[in-house]
This record gives C-alpha cells, sequence and structure tokens, in this order.
C-alpha cells in the first residue's frame, strides 16, 4: 500500500526526481518524460470520464483503463535490471482485455468511409485528446527502449499500442456509435 504524509519534499528542488528503485534523474530524463505522459494520458482520461456519466460500462472501461496506466507508470518508474527482484509490471493479460473491449465497442459501429476530424460529444472530443496524448506516449516509450542500457517491457509498449485504438473506438461509441462522427472531406475548402 503507498501512504504519503508529506507532499513536498524539496528534493526535486536541484532538477532531479527519484525512480521508484531510488535512483535520481534528472526531470528531462527519457524515461520521466515516459512515465509523466502516461500521466498526462490517464488526466485526459479522467476528464473524458466527467462526460460519460450515462454510459456506467463505457466509464467502467476506463476506470480500469486509469488503474492500468498507473500499473504502466510504476512499471516505467522502476527500470528492469538483472538479478533484481520483480516489480510490477504490465502483462499481456491486460492488452488482451483491452482488445476485447475495443471488439465490444467495434461491433455496434458502422465502417467508416472516411477519416474521422476529432469533436463530436464533448466525450469524444475529450477521447481525440486523449488518443494523441496515448499517442505521445507511446513515441517516448519506444524512443526510451531503443536507448543502451534501458529497457521497456513490450507489454507496456502493447498496451499503449491497443489503448490508442480503443480511445479512438471509443470516440466513435461517443458520437453516438458513430453516426455523430466528423468525418474528413478531402479538399473540401479549396
Amino acid at each position: 500500500m503507498v501512504v504519503l504524509n508529506r507532499i513536498y519534499t524539496k528534493t526535486g528542488d536541484d532538477g532531479t526526481t527519484a525512480l521508484g528503485s531510488g535512483e535520481r534523474r534528472p526531470k528531462y530524463d527519457l524515461r520521466i518524460e515516459a512515465y509523466g505522459t502516461v500521466d498526462e494520458t490517464n488526466a485526459a482520461i479522467g476528464v473524458v470520464r466527467l462526460h460519460t456519466n450515462d454510459m456506467p460500462e463505457f466509464d467502467a472501461m476506463l476506470g480500469r483503463i486509469q488503474n492500468d496506466l498507473f500499473d504502466l507508470g510504476a512499471d516505467l518508474a522502476v527500470p528492469e535490471r538483472e538479478g533484481k527482484a520483480e516489480r510490477l509490471r504490465v502483462v499481456a493479460s491486460q492488452v488482451e482485455r483491452l482488445e476485447h473491449d475495443i471488439d465490444a465497442l467495434n461491433d455496434k459501429l458502422a465502417p467508416l468511409t472516411s477519416f474521422v476530424l476529432p469533436g463530436g460529444t464533448p466525450a469524444a472530443a475529450h477521447l481525440h485528446v486523449a488518443r494523441t496524448i496515448c499517442r505521445r506516449a507511446e513515441r517516448v516509450m519506444v524512443e526510451l527502449a531503443a536507448q543502451p542500457n534501458e529497457s521497456v517491457g513490450s507489454a507496456g509498449i502493447q498496451y499503449m499500442n491497443r489503448l490508442s485504438d480503443f480511445l479512438f473506438v471509443a470516440s466513435r461509441a461517443a458520437n453516438h456509435n458513430g453516426a455523430g462522427d466528423v468525418l474528413w472531406v478531402p479538399g473540401q475548402n479549396r
């Protein structure tokens, strides 16, 4: 269990922050950027949930995702090191659950005839914002994984890839199952 008795510690005043392992890194470190952007994704989903009061099943999916994103933040905050005890990691079953949720939402949608512009209902518009933040988090995680002496669990990267797909499908679901989608019309304003 996490216990937070004191919110400010002043230890970050020198421009560093502690990983879950206790190691200190500069606040601009790519690992910090990765879990910070995952946190930003989570916050954007929190805003979406302000608009899902009338959709309890949908809101429950988003709640599970928010918890998973905290798991991912914990995963990223403790780099994998050989010989060290295993910490909380995102696992394949979390990715599979997202795939199941994507399929459940997508089954109710008509096929797309064009790309979708961000918009429609407030929930759908905020889901698009969350999707773009999620894509950025995924890019940062992939960049981190490509660095020498750094590791990122493959399930975590897969999770973020599926999450962006989920957020896209969820935006269509929040747009009255696609009926309220705002479609791109190529060259419309020429």
